[in-house]
């Protein structure tokens, strides 16, 4: 993967900073190595910038650009191709446990992994077995790495919202507070498309089981997309969310209502939406007093994992360790992590910063 070593660069250890993981999909979480075996044993033939052939180490994220439908469309065929090499119970396990892994490994305390069952439910007979199989496997995991695994169902914009009724209700049937348990449900996919409205009675359904609410708003489209989820969907947390700097006014709602936001500064680059990481508004978030969580996203088409995006806040906004703290514990704060789990960590941050930082 690109990105540097992990923890690399000026200042203290990042993959040492126990933080929280909300923004990760299941499919885009794949190891690119992991990507590549299952293709293989699948019969999947892989487009030539998802092919590594054992130069994973080389490998170079395809270039993407999801701003309009055509760029839209190349970064939905990838990730389809990579759906369609998970297909069994096995490949399912594989993939949150490979998670479960590297997130041990950047300092994750807490993941947060958001799947949509209905992709994989053909080849395990059914929606309620492929989520019954991701759970159980985030529990084994959370015992074997120590990083807890909750999961978020999501719903995709381009289904019917029915479709999203019924997940929400699968979600709610697993709901719970911990390891191996359904944390929050979401939507996600392209969100130029569907009629956010329709989508509403889903997300009643998931407050009313006690979900954190986590749809995806304002990557792909502005601050007008931002303001109307806050209204329909009254949500927790947004994915992305970046584009409300945008507008003061809903920037100052955002603050006010204090939704945190699951910012993914290197996705945010790779598609498009914003040149270079410095164009990343991570700075006037934190300036307008937004809780902001940093994501790792989909690091498998887009090449950089959780610590990367701490990297970039340290190298690309000149952030510092005690501000690098305040993100891991807006990560935490705005989990569903148990109170034990999210206490424990939040002391670990301070014993971080509180450790002499290396030389210059």
């Amino acid at each position: 993967m690109t990105g540097g070593p992990v923890g690399g660069g000026s200042g203290r250890d990042l993959a040492a900073l126990p933080k929280a993981h909300l923004h990760l999909h299941f499919t885009g979480s794949m190891r690119l190595s992991t990507l590549n075996s299952l293709a293989e044993h699948h019969g999947v033939r892989l487009p030539e910038s998802l092919r590594v052939e054992g130069r994973e180490q080389d490998w170079t994220p395809p270039r993407l650009h999801a701003t309009d439908e055509r760029g839209w469309f190349r970064f939905q065929r990838l990730y389809d191709l990579a759906r369609a090499c998970v297909r069994g119970e096995a490949d399912l396990r594989r993939i949150v446990r490979e998670a479960a892994e590297d997130d041990a490994a950047e300092g994750s305390r807490w993941l947060e992994i958001q799947v949509e069952p209905s992709s994989y439910a053909p080849y395990v007979g059914g929606l309620t077995p492929a989520l019954e199989i991701v759970l159980d496997e985030a529990a084994s995991a959370s015992r074997a790495t120590g990083t807890g695994v909750g999961v978020v169902v999501a719903a995709s914009r381009i289904r019917h919202p029915l479709d999203a009724r019924t997940l929400a209700r699968l979600a709610a049937r697993y709901a719970g507070e911990g390891p191996g348990t359904v944390v929050g449900f979401g939507l996600s996919n392209d969100e130029r498309r569907g009629v956010l409205e329709e989508f509403a009675p889903a997300f009643d359904i998931a407050r009313r089981a006690g979900l954190a609410l986590v749809p995806h708003a304002g990557e792909l489209l502005g601050p007008t997309m931002v303001q109307e989820t806050l209204s329909l969907l009254r949500p927790d947390r947004l994915g992305h969310g970046v584009r409300s700097v945008e507008d003061p006014r809903v920037l100052a709602e955002v603050a006010a209502a204090g939704v945190t936001l699951e910012v993914c500064p290197g996705s945010n680059v790779a598609l498009g939406v914003y040149d270079a990481p410095p164009a990343v508004p991570l700075p006037s978030l934190l300036e307008a007093g937004v809780p902001v969580a940093l994501g790792a996203d989909d690091p498998l088409l887009f090449g950089t994992r959780l610590v990367a995006q701490y990297r970039l806040a340290r190298e690309a906004h000149g952030l510092d360790d005690a501000a690098l703290a305040d993100l891991a514990r807006a990560a935490l704060r705005g989990s569903r992590a148990p109170a034990p789990v999210r206490d424990r960590a939040l002391a670990q941050v301070d014993d971080w910063l509180a450790a002499p930082a290396p030389p210059a």
